[in-house]
């Protein structure tokens, strides 16, 4: 709890901590492999594991005491929050059933148990996250027990507490319903696959081999950065988890070749936020969106697949851009691993991402796929004595796949707190009808409205937990304005995650500037420059489909052919540089020119192709007959920048 806790206090309690993890652990593959118990029994058990773990890792008072020993009573205080969570919960699985034969009336008992975890949950969340997540599940009880006072639209009939707490407790509309079963099954397994990736050193394997492949080249450092960082991205669910980690290691690399501290912080945000709505993982948020909207996992999987392949394009080509503008290159060959070598010592750890994107394409559940491929891990990880994976690191990865899941399940406790309050009170219906009146019945205000909402509840929140919030309230509203659910879903989605670059809360690229030792703000600001395709391909995806896999193969294929150069126009005029530097007038051609691209459309694609190919051609035509301009040599502050 604190690091000047005495030592064999210190150690009793990091056994514990173990003990609880691996318990954890075994419950959830043992539940993977031979089938989950029911609900009301699978979510609050692995709820009771995810409270028992913050209450014992996060102390109540982590810096009052600072330089003396954790106080007695404190600890005391932890032990009894435990044992009340485990009470609460484990009186749900065992007295659930005779909810039928009580006519669904809630006893005393229920009422009391259901008041004290949902103060637990709010607890627990506070010490793991901060304040931001309990603060908005707060308000929303509060709207419940009180909104009937509120007069207008935003009012709603008068709920009693009796009634707020056994719809939280009793049923699976409220603190047990989607988002923790999902926590529950399938993203549990995920972060564990992840935690037996990174044990088995498959994380250096991507960050050499990335090397060995892009090092070299012009940027190389930063081009690295977007490939690993998306992979590892994808799987982590935490933009910000992802920029410390990976971070810490690419960007001290982009400064080394000369990329401004601000712009190498944005390059590791933007790509481990991209990570999160990246296929076929999606930061976890890819299986709840499936079990939201009804649909198979991999419908979820093709839709992303070509707004996240122009996000990575565009940013990889926003890199080039800027090292050629820059005048950079790329690392020493002799700084970096050779190819072959890389491939021979940890080429086979590649195996389990291909067994697992197998699995999911042969229709197995992402339970089992997640099961299979996280066991393959360890298997495969055999076949070399340098990876081979031991069982003190077998216990250590399922260790820190229950730690790593922590956030993510007290995050979908405290949303589903959030959707109970909506659904009960009405409130989605009225949001949509108040979102639909502002905007006049028309698409577009209506599109910018929940945009800037996604922005604002996304802030500060995981991925799973700002894609819950979002769509259970900007969701029906584009249903209803006739978007394809499965778009507007993807629309929230993607609003949610870039809440992680945009400020004024832009975790990710703060976090980003702390490792690099640049200003927030600017950094913040950077990233959204960075990000611009995926702020705008949303819009495009709404009013056509077809982005999103829905159409037939031939307007599937050219949308993305369209698309690809638009991103180059796009990325061109947002750099400022093509061939050569750009004026202003050619940057604002160009972004016109992207955006016609990027919309499906022949005739935006035929305007938009005459405007990028004959600014192209007279780059070109000037680059032979003008002399080079040389990159500007940097001063001492342009590079602290």
């Amino acid at each position: 709890m604190t690091t000047d806790t005495p030592s064999p206090l210190r150690d009793m309690l990091q056994t514990i901590i173990r003990i609880v993890a691996l318990s954890m652990a075994v419950f959830q593959i043992y539940t993977a492999h031979f089938g989950l118990f029911s609900a009301m029994v699978q979510r609050p058990v692995h709820l009771a594991f995810a409270c028992t773990l913050v209450l014992l890792i996060y102390p109540a008072a982590p810096d009052y005491y600072k330089s003396r020993p954790y106080p007695l009573i404190l600890r005391i205080f932890d032990v009894l929050l435990i044992g009340l969570s485990i009470w609460a919960l484990i009186h749900l699985t065992f007295t659930y059933k005779t909810l039928a034969v009580r006519g669904g009336v809630a006893s005393a008992t229920d009422l009391w148990m259901g008041g004290l975890i949902i103060v637990l949950v709010l607890e627990c969340t506070r010490r793991l996250m901060g304040m931001a997540l309990p603060l908005i599940a707060l308000a929303a009880l509060a709207y419940a027990r009180y909104g009937d006072l509120i007069p207008g639209k935003w009012g709603h009939f008068p709920l009693d507490l009796e009634q707020i707490l056994s719809y939280q407790y009793l049923t699976m509309e409220g603190l047990f319903g989607i988002p923790l079963g999902v926590s529950a099954s399938f993203i549990f397994i995920f972060i564990l696959f992840g935690a037996f990736l990174v044990a088995s050193g498959t994380g250096e394997f991507f960050i050499q081999f990335a090397n060995a492949i892009a090092g070299h080249l012009r940027g190389g450092p930063a081009k690295v950065a977007v490939f690993s960082s998306a992979f590892f991205g994808s799987i982590s669910g935490s933009a910000v988890a992802n920029v410390v980690s990976t971070g810490s290691y690419t960007i001290p690399l982009m400064k080394k070749i000369g990329y401004r501290k601000r712009f190498a912080a944005a390059v590791e945000a933007v790509s481990s936020t991209g990570g999160q709505f990246a296929p076929p993982v999606m930061g976890a948020a890819a299986f709840i969106m499936a079990d939201m909207l009804g649909v198979p996992y991999l419908e979820v999987v093709k839709a992303a697949i070509v707004p996240a392949g122009l996000y990575f394009f565009a940013l990889f080509w926003m890199v080039h851009m800027e090292a050629l503008n820059e005048g950079l290159r790329g690392l020493n060959k002799e700084e970096l691993p050779h190819l072959w070598p890389v491939l021979r010592s940890g080429g086979h750890l590649i195996l389990p991402a291909f067994i697992l994107v197998g699995l999911l394409v042969m229709g197995y559940s992402p339970m089992k796929c997640g099961l299979w491929a996280t066991v393959a891990v360890w298997v495969v990880s055999a076949l070399k004595k340098k990876t081979r994976m031991g069982l003190g690191q077998v216990l250590k990865a399922m260790e820190n796949g229950a730690r790593g899941c922590l956030e993510v399940a007290l995050a979908c406790a405290c949303a589903g707190i959030v959707i109970g309050c909506v659904t009960q009170t009405g409130l989605g219906l009225m949001f949509s009808g108040l979102v639909i009146e502002a905007a006049g019945g028309r698409l577009l205000p209506s599109l910018i409205l929940v945009m800037i909402a996604s922005l604002i509840l996304g802030m500060g929140l995981t991925t799973s937990a700002a894609y819950i919030l979002t769509v259970i309230l900007g969701g029906p509203v584009l249903v209803e304005m006739g978007v394809h659910p499965l778009a507007a879903h993807m629309f929230v989605f993607y609003y949610a995650c870039l809440s992680c670059i945009t400020p004024p809360v832009a975790l990710a690229a703060f976090a980003g500037a702390a490792v690099a030792g640049s200003r927030p703000f600017p950094t913040g600001f950077e990233s959204m420059r960075l990000a611009s395709v995926a702020y705008l391909v949303p819009f495009f995806f709404v009013y056509s489909p077809v982005l999103i896999w829905k159409g037939s193969a031939g307007a599937i294929l050219m949308a993305t052919i369209t698309a690809t150069f638009g991103t180059l126009a796009l990325g061109s005029a947002m750099m400022g540089f093509m061939l050569r530097r750009l004026n202003l007038l050619f940057r604002l051609l160009l972004l016109i020119a992207g955006l016609g691209l990027i919309k499906p459309g022949l005739a935006t694609d035929l305007f938009a192709a005459v405007v990028l190919g004959g600014i192209y051609f007279y780059q070109r035509w000037e680059s032979k007959t003008a002399p080079p301009i040389e990159a500007p040599v940097k001063s001492r502050e342009a590079v602290k920048r």
